[in-house]
């Protein structure tokens, strides 16, 4: 009963954070903050869907390596090319002022 209600938990935490981060990128205003939404709030997620599964999979049947590898590429990734993105945008604006002031 602890077990199923703890995976229950990490869905339900989950679950809320990638609606909230799907809302976020469907309703927030310009590029950057919808950029923030999915970035933080997702990765949030779909890590806690994950700890769920990890949980329930090491009661099942064992341990399984696979979901924290996806935990860890994920929370290695997400912020990275979030960052690059933002770069890229900020360069990209950046140059588009500067051909309209010339």
């Amino acid at each position: 009963m602890v077990l199923e209600l703890t995976v229950a938990f990490f869905l339900l935490v989950g679950a809320v954070f990638a609606l909230i981060g799907s809302i976020g990128l469907a309703r927030l205003p310009d590029f950057y903050a919808r950029l923030h939404g999915p970035t933080k709030a997702t990765t949030l997620g779909v890590g806690g869907m994950l700890v769920a599964s990890m949980i329930h999979f090491s009661a099942v049947g064992g341990w399984s390596f696979h979901e924290l590898l996806v935990i860890l590429f994920l929370f290695l990734t997400a912020p990275v090319s979030a960052h690059l993105m933002a770069k890229a945008a900020l360069h990209l604006e950046k140059r588009d002022s500067d051909e309209e002031s010339a």
